[in-house]
C-alpha cells in the first residue's frame, strides 16, 4: 500500500463513522476470501520475447509479421490509422470502436526494408518492423515519430493471464499529454500514471491520482509532429513516462521513454499520426461522434448539497433569479431517494415531484438526477427484487451475489458489460422520466464499493458478460462506468426518440462521448484544485470527451469570496458549469456578498451570451471531433513555448480564455500564438507569438479574440448577433454558426461567414452554394 492508498483508506474510515468503519472493514476482508477463492495464484512465470524474424504473409492494408515465438498483425485503415496486434490479436472485440473494425487501405502494402526488415508505405505514415520485433513510426516525410521495442511477456504456466511491458522511445523535444482526466497536468511530466479508475474520495488536487476516468491515450507533440498512441486492453496499467533532454547542439539529445505495463489482456494498439485536428478527427471517426448535448445542458447547472428538499430547491432557484443569476438545471445528488436508493423518491421530502418539476420547467429549470449502479440489497426493495429475479447482478466464481458497502448499505450491481445487463438497467430510466427529470448523472459508477484497505470496487475475481466474451472485473473494472452509460443512453434514445438524452458519467473509458459527457468529480477548493480543473478537462478532450468538467465548489476562509469568484469565471467558458453548494451556507453563488455577487453575476451572464458559440462548438465537434477547450498549442504544436503553457486555453478557434488561478492576482501574462489578438474587454490589439500583460481584475477573467474571428452570440434583444473581431490587412477571417433548435435530431443548417478588411472597412459575408452574400444577421465589428 504506497501513501495515496493509506490516504484514501483513512478517508474511507474517517467518513463511514465507528459503525461504517466496522462495515468497511469486514467488507474488505471477504473481497480478501473471495479472491483468494476465485484467483488462482500465478506460480512461476516464462519470460517472452518475439525472437527473430522467420516470414511474412501480406494482406489488406499490410499483413502479419512471423516472429520465433510471435507474430505480429499490421493494418493501415483508410483513414491513415494504423493497427498494431501482436500474438495475432485483431481489432475485434473492443469496447472503444464504433461498431465494426476501420476498412484497411489497399493501397498501403507490406514490402522489403532495409536490413532484413519491413514496412508499410502510406499516405500519411509508414510504419517499419525490424529483424526483432521493433517497430518505428514515420512521417510520410521519413522523419521517425515513434520507436516501440519488441515487447516483453509473461506467462503464467498455469494458464493464467498474460502480463507484458512494451517500452518505447519519442524525440528529445516530445511532450506528452492524454491518460484520460489527469490533476497534475495537462502537460504530462515524469512519472508514473496507473490507468484503474479510482474514486480520489473528496476533492482533488495536482497531488492527487488516478481520478475517475482514465485512459491509455497518449498525445505525444514534437517538432516533427503530432501522434495519438491507444493501447486497447482495459486492463490495470502502468504507464511510465521521462521526457527527453536536448544536448544544446552537442548532438547528445536523450530520446524522451514511455513504458507502458500491463497486467493482462491482448496486446494491441493503435497509431494516428497527422495535426492535432487530423488526429482527433481521425479518432473520433475511430472511437465514434461526440453525443450532441440539448441546448440547455449549456446552461448554469448548480448541485444540491445533500438530500435536500422541496422547500429547497424552491428557495434554491429563487435565490438565482432574485439575484438575475441564470440558472438552467438543478442537479439532486443521491440523497433525494429514500435512504440513498437510486430509482427511488423520499416522499417525505418530495411529496410531489412530479408537480414540482413541471413548475420548474415552466421557469425554464430542468431538474437532473442522480444514479448509482449500487443496488441495496433488500429483499421488498423494487430493484433489488426485479434484478434477482432477471439475473443481472454481478456474482462471483461461486456463483454468489457480489456484495459492497455502497450509500445506501450493503448492495449488489448490475453487470453492464452485457446486453442482458444493460437492457434491464436501461429500463429503470423510465421511473425517473416519470418523475418529471430531464437529465441524468452517474456516480460511483468506478464502480465503488467501499473497503477498509485497497482499491475500493468489487473483487477482482467477480464474474462479467463482457458482451458473451466472460472474464472478471480484472478487465471489466474500467468500462464499468462506459457500460452504464451506454445502457443509459440506448434506454433514453427508445424512451424519448425526439430528444437527446442528457447524460454525464464520473468514470468511463475510452468512446464515452458516445453517449453523453463526462463528470469530473470535485476538485479541491483551493487555488491548486482551479489548475487541477482546467488540466482535467484539457486531458479528456484530448482523449475524444469534449464535454467535460468538474464541479467547482464553494471556496472556504478569507479567500472564499475571491476563490469562488475565479472558479466561476473559468467555469463559464467550460462545456459543463456545474456550480456546488459545498455543504455551507453561501455555497450557491446567490450567498455571496454583495461586491462578489455581481461579479458572479457577470460571468454567469457572459456564459449566457456565448450560448450560440458553445452550441456551435459542439456541432462542429460532432463533425470533426475536435474539443471545444484546447490547449493554446493546438493550431502550432511546433512553438515549443506554447506546448509548456498550461494556464490558459482556446474556446474553439475564436477566444483565447486566461482564468486568474493566483490568489490576489490583479494582471497576468498571457501567451499568444501567432497572429493578432484583441483584448475582448478594452479592444487593445496585441500581436503574437509572444507573452503579453493583461489586465486582470476581479469583476472578468482575460479572454482575448482572434483577429477575424466571427462569434455569434445572443444580442441585448435575446436574437443571434455576429461579433466580428476586425481582422488584420490582408489576413481574411472567418467562422461558423449552426442555428440549433435546441433538441430533436433534425440537422440544422451551418452557416459560413468570411471576414475581410480594407483600411477601416471590414466586409462581412456568408458563403453559399451560389456564392458569397451578406450576412443577412446583426453584425457587430469590434477591435476597430
Amino acid at each position: 500500500m504506497d501513501g495515496r492508498d493509506l490516504v484514501r483508506s483513512l478517508r474511507t474510515l474517517r467518513g463511514a463513522g465507528a459503525a461504517g468503519g466496522l462495515r468497511t472493514l469486514r467488507a474488505a476482508w471477504r473481497r480478501r476470501r473471495t479472491d483468494s477463492a476465485g484467483l488462482p495464484p500465478r506460480g512461476p512465470e516464462r519470460a517472452r520475447v518475439p525472437g527473430a524474424m522467420t516470414g511474412v504473409e501480406p494482406g489488406p492494408g499490410g499483413g502479419v509479421v512471423r516472429f520465433e515465438r510471435s507474430e505480429l498483425r499490421i493494418t493501415v485503415t483508410l483513414g491513415g490509422t494504423v493497427f498494431l496486434g501482436w500474438e495475432g490479436a485483431s481489432p475485434l472485440p473492443s469496447w472503444a470502436l464504433a461498431g465494426a473494425a476501420p476498412v484497411p487501405d489497399l493501397r498501403a502494402v507490406l514490402e522489403p526494408d532495409k536490413d532484413g526488415g519491413w514496412r508499410v508505405v502510406a499516405e500519411r505514415v509508414t510504419v517499419i518492423v525490424s529483424r526483432h520485433g521493433a517497430v518505428e513510426v514515420h512521417t510520410p516525410g521519413g522523419v521517425l515519430l515513434r520507436r516501440d521495442r519488441a515487447p516483453r511477456w509473461w506467462q503464467a504456466q498455469n494458464g493464467g493471464e498474460t502480463r507484458w511491458v512494451q517500452r518505447s522511445e519519442v524525440s528529445a523535444d516530445a511532450r506528452f499529454f492524454g491518460l484520460g482526466g489527469r490533476a497534475c497536468g495537462p502537460r504530462l511530466r515524469d512519472g508514473q500514471y496507473r490507468m484503474w479508475n479510482t474514486d480520489p474520495q473528496g476533492g482533488y488536487g495536482p497531488q492527487d491520482g488516478p481520478l475517475h476516468t482514465t485512459m491509455p491515450v497518449q498525445l505525444v507533440v514534437a517538432d516533427a509532429g503530432t501522434h495519438l498512441v491507444f493501447h486497447d486492453t482495459s486492463w490495470d496499467a502502468t504507464v511510465t513516462l521521462r521526457e527527453g533532454e536536448e544536448g544544446a547542439g552537442s548532438g547528445h539529445d536523450r530520446a524522451g521513454a514511455i513504458q507502458l505495463r500491463v497486467e493482462g489482456g491482448p496486446l494491441r494498439c493503435w497509431v494516428v499520426v497527422g495535426t492535432p485536428a487530423r488526429v482527433l478527427h481521425t479518432w473520433a471517426m475511430l472511437t465514434g461522434a461526440p453525443a450532441l448535448p440539448p441546448g440547455w445542458a449549456l446552461g448554469h447547472h448548480h448541485v444540491l448539497s445533500d438530500g435536500g428538499s422541496e422547500q429547497q430547491v424552491r428557495e434554491i432557484v429563487a435565490g438565482h433569479h432574485a439575484r438575475g443569476l441564470p440558472l438552467e438545471a438543478l442537479h439532486l445528488v443521491l440523497g433525494h431517494g429514500r435512504g440513498g436508493r437510486s430509482f427511488t423518491v423520499d416522499v417525505e421530502r418530495f411529496p410531489k415531484l412530479p408537480q414540482l418539476a413541471g413548475e420548474l420547467l415552466a421557469e425554464g429549470v430542468r431538474l437532473v438526477s442522480a444514479v448509482s449502479p449500487a443496488v441495496k440489497a433488500e429483499p421488498g426493495h423494487t430493484v433489488f427484487d426485479s434484478g434477482v429475479s432477471a439475473g443481472v447482478f454481478v456474482r462471483d466464481a461461486a456463483g454468489r451475489l457480489v456484495r459492497g458497502e455502497a450509500q445506501a448499505g450493503e448492495s449488489v450491481y448490475p453487470d453492464v458489460t452485457g446486453a442482458r445487463g444493460r437492457i434491464w438497467w436501461g429500463e429503470r430510466y423510465e421511473e425517473r422520466l416519470e418523475q418529471g427529470f430531464a437529465g441524468f448523472w452517474h456516480t460511483l459508477d468506478e464502480p465503488v464499493a467501499r473497503v477498509a484497505f485497497g482499491d475500493a470496487t468489487l473483487p477482482r475475481s467477480a464474474r462479467h458478460d463482457l458482451d458473451g466474451h466472460g472474464g472478471d472485473h480484472r478487465s471489466a473494472h474500467n468500462v464499468y462506468g462506459l457500460g452504464l452509460l451506454r445502457a443509459a443512453h440506448e434506454a433514453l434514445s427508445l424512451l424519448r426518440p425526439g430528444g437527446r438524452p442528457f447524460l454525464l458519467a464520473r468514470s468511463g473509458w475510452v468512446g464515452m462521448q458516445r453517449y453523453g459527457g463526462a463528470w469530473a468529480g470535485e476538485v479541491a477548493d483551493t487555488w491548486e484544485g482551479l489548475r487541477s480543473a482546467l488540466s482535467v478537462v484539457l486531458g479528456l478532450g484530448l482523449c475524444g470527451v469534449p464535454l467535460a468538467a468538474p464541479d467547482l465548489g464553494g471556496g472556504r476562509g478569507e479567500a472564499a469570496g475571491e476563490l469562488r469568484v475565479r472558479q466561476l469565471q473559468l467555469a463559464a467558458y467550460l462545456p459543463l458549469l456545474r456550480t456546488a453548494g459545498a455543504g455551507h451556507p453561501g455555497g450557491e453563488p446567490f450567498g455571496l456578498a454583495d461586491e462578489m455577487a455581481e461579479h458572479a453575476r457577470v460571468a454567469l451572464a457572459e456564459r449566457r451570451r456565448l450560448g450560440p458559440y458553445l452550441m456551435t462548438l459542439a456541432h462542429l465537434s460532432r463533425r470533426t471531433g475536435a474539443p471545444w477547450v484546447r490547449p493554446v498549442w493546438w493550431s502550432s504544436p511546433e512553438n515549443r513555448a506554447l506546448r509548456d503553457c498550461e494556464d490558459a486555453f482556446l474556446l474553439g478557434e475564436a477566444l483565447l480564455v486566461a482564468p486568474v488561478m493566483e490568489e490576489g492576482a490583479r494582471a497576468r501574462t498571457v501567451r499568444l500564438p501567432a497572429g493578432r489578438w484583441y483584448d475582448t474587454c478594452t479592444e487593445e490589439a496585441h500581436e503574437g507569438p509572444g507573452q503579453v500583460v493583461v489586465p486582470a481584475p476581479l469583476s472578468r477573467a482575460p479572454v482575448l479574440a482572434r483577429a477575424g474571428a466571427v462569434v455569434p452570440v445572443l444580442g441585448g434583444s435575446g436574437g443571434i448577433e455576429l461579433e466580428v473581431w476586425a481582422p488584420a490587412v490582408g489576413r481574411p477571417g472567418g467562422g461558423f454558426f449552426v442555428d440549433d433548435p435546441g433538441d430533436g435530431w433534425a440537422v440544422p443548417e451551418t452557416e459560413r461567414y468570411r471576414t475581410r478588411r480594407a483600411g477601416e472597412r471590414v466586409t462581412v459575408q456568408r458563403e453559399t452554394g451560389k456564392g458569397p452574400r451578406t450576412a443577412g444577421r446583426p453584425v457587430r465589428i469590434r477591435g476597430l
